[in-house]
């Protein structure tokens, strides 16, 4: 959809009550696409928005956490309005009392000043005032009340008890506590020798007497279809505050009402063969003995700052630096064909540009797959492969490089990032794996953008291909890749348009855990072969050359 303005500013009176809505849980009948969740309008940046499908009607709501005496709601339209609307309020998220209507607005900038009572608030549409969905920058609410003082996440590090667990080659130490340590790449696991039977449960032992607000279900696809949400004060005595018997697995949000010192999924019902299996269970209210969990990592400053860099200027022949850089040499993964020497395939050519080389070179005492060239598992390739793994890490920013790639049947050149954690024991794809850009040599018209979980990840990544305008290609000249990772999720741009946008939220509703929100660092490389660009063949030229202008780092 096209639209006429970038950013809305929202009317400078303000609301004489706090306002209650910001960073809270928002959800809506319908969204665009991955890019205009219904969190944007939430998030209080007036850059971001959340746009509905192309029918009537739609709403958005949000769930200020508890309830809330409502004096005022702001509205900001995009150009994307409803000339008929309600807000409405609810003190379940199911019955609703409008406390405001009309049938001729203009759209734009809208304070209403409003009276009523309510845990969640919605904006109902009924009436377009394009052909376009509804689309706001901002829905702010005002009053007093509400969740803003007093919910908080109960149950992070506290004990947690099941019905059984796993731990074997598939799901290693997948134990209650899984479920409740804020790591989205580990889970908790009904056992496959006893546990893959009805019904199955975790809990989880707040310390002590909490009021229960919100549960959050991140399932794998190991989920219940049925299930009850369940407290009790002496993890005896069960008191159902949630049932469902339609449950369709991913990421869940529960707003619930009940008090207790313990908090069971109880499941009835697997959708599989398999059991029952969560990467998180989270318990949020007030009360219990909640243990502190680690800060957030911070968003980058906007606009963002550059912190890393490297312009690769040395002298021709020049290594790459060294307080920036590690060779990473040794065979590659992917059934690649290639030797990546240390260093020896890459250097600076004194115009400004880091030139990694791809040579047809044996390398003797290696092992590789079999050439189909020459029948041979000896590595006959050699190339580079360079990272900042243990020379800078970093969570969030604007990430771009500048970069020419070769052309020719095998080669597979990538700039991309890997979880941190992964040079220190955790496998991928536990750590994360963002791929900025992977290009085929036999296909240099198509770029990909990926990024790889447990949950999604080899063939079943989340990505896209792009290609440039009017069939151009890549091998051509330099283009400029980029990622813009914040807590949001990831957008993905080349040459300054936008490619490929990754919703947290929608990922998260759709995939599975989002695996993101910690430090990665950067890898170059240039592969020979491998299962998914295929074998040289006799035409592939070599030596061929990956030419890196430049790789910087915006926070």
């Amino acid at each position: 959809m096209i639209t006429l303005s970038l950013t809305a500013v929202l009317p400078a009176t303000a609301a004489a009550d706090p306002l209650l809505s910001q960073g809270k849980t928002a959800t809506a009948s319908s969204t665009e696409n991955v890019a205009f969740p219904a969190s944007a309008a939430v998030d209080g940046d007036p850059g971001t928005r959340w746009s509905s499908a192309f029918s009537d009607p739609q709403w958005i709501q949000v769930d200020l956490g508890a309830s809330a005496s409502i004096s005022q709601v702001q509205l900001s339209w995009e150009t994307a309005y409803a000339t008929a609307f309600q807000v409405q309020v609810s003190a379940d998220g199911t019955s609703w009392t409008t406390v405001h209507s009309t049938t001729t607005g203009t759209g734009g900038d809208q304070t209403l000043n409003v009276s009523g009572s309510g845990r969640y608030v919605r904006v109902y549409g009924t009436q377009r005032a394009t052909q376009y969905g509804y689309s706001l920058w901002e829905f702010r609410v005002y009053g007093t009340g509400g969740g803003s003082g007093g919910e908080r996440l109960l149950s992070y590090n506290k004990p947690g008890v099941a019905s059984s667990s796993q731990s074997d080659g598939n799901c290693w130490e997948c134990t209650p506590a899984r479920a409740f340590d804020l790591d989205p790449a580990s889970r908790w696991a009904t056992s496959s020798t006893t546990g893959w039977v009805d019904p199955g449960w975790i809990y989880v032992d707040l310390g002590a007497t909490a009021q229960i607000s919100r549960v959050v279900l991140q399932w794998d696809p190991a989920y219940a279809t049925s299930y009850q949400i369940q407290v009790s004060p002496d993890a005896n005595t069960w008191t159902t505050v949630y049932s469902t018997t339609t449950a369709t697995g991913f990421k869940q949000t529960l707003n619930v009402s009940g008090s207790g010192r313990y908090v069971r999924m109880y499941g009835t019902k697997r959708a599989g063969a398999y059991g029952y299996s969560l990467w998180e269970f989270q318990v949020y209210g007030t009360g219990g003995n909640p243990v502190d969990p680690p800060a957030p990592p911070k968003d980058p400053a906007n606009p963002p700052a550059l912190v890393w860099s490297d312009e690769f200027n040395g002298p021709a022949g020049s290594k790459p630096d060294a307080a920036k850089w590690r060779a990473d040499p040794g065979t590659g993964p992917n059934n690649e064909l290639e030797y990546y020497t240390d260093h020896d395939n890459a250097s600076m050519d004194g115009q400004g540009n880091l030139v990694m080389e791809a040579r047809k070179q044996a390398t003797p005492g290696t092992t590789c797959p079999t050439d189909p060239l020459t029948g041979s598992g000896t590595c006959q390739y050699t190339s580079a492969r360079m990272n900042t793994g243990t020379k800078f890490q970093f969570t969030y920013g604007r990430v771009e490089a500048r970069i020419k790639v070769p052309k020719g049947n095998g080669f597979w050149p990538a700039f991309w990032m890997m979880g941190a954690d992964f040079l220190t024991g955790r496998p991928w794809p536990y750590n994360g794996e963002v791929d900025i850009m992977e290009i085929l040599g036999k296909d240099v018209k198509t770029s990909y953008s990926t990024v790889h979980a447990p949950a999604y990840n080899g063939g079943g990544g989340i990505g896209s291909p792009y290609t440039l305008p009017n069939g151009a290609d890549f091998s051509d000249d330099f283009h400029v890749w980029a990622a813009n990772w914040d807590s949001k999720g990831i957008v993905y741009t080349l040459d300054g348009r936008t490619v490929f946008t990754l919703s947290k939220d929608q990922v998260e509703q759709t995939r599975g855990p989002w695996i993101f929100d910690h430090p990665f660092y950067l890898i170059l490389n240039l592969a020979i072969g491998g299962d998914w660009p295929g074998p040289p063949n006799a035409a592939t030229p070599f030596p061929s050359r990956m030419l890196v202008d430049y790789v910087r780092v915006y926070r």
